[in-house]
């Protein structure tokens, strides 16, 4: 298990939690962060320097965001384990199911 970013990230993307995480398993989507789940080691530093509260450990994503359970895994297919966001930089396309949300108003 890992901890996953939910939908009150999307389109806020406030990035306290990449400041600090020690494994740098964070990545930045054009609308969104991502956690690796592959890279994360569990430790939690990142949830409480949430301001939007948008980071749960995984078995308690609330049920009105269960799909981003999955999208933190699912948008790195492909891309594997770059084993560091700063290294990879920021990924090319949001998971679907993020792109396919409105776009909120700044």
């Amino acid at each position: 298990m890992a901890y996953v970013i939910a939908q009150p990230c999307v389109d806020v993307k406030d990035r306290a939690c990449i400041d600090e995480c020690p494994v740098d398993c964070i990545y930045e989507g054009p609308r969104k962060l991502y956690i690796h789940p592959d890279e994360c080691v569990d430790c939690g530093a990142c949830e409480p320097v949430c301001p939007v509260e948008a980071i749960f450990f995984e078995a308690d994503v609330p049920d009105r965001w269960s799909d981003y359970r999955t999208a933190d895994t699912e948008v790195f297919t492909g891309l594997g384990s770059p084993g560091g966001a700063s290294a990879a930089g920021p990924l090319s396309a949001d998971h679907p199911l993020v792109s396919a949300r409105s776009e909120q108003p700044a």
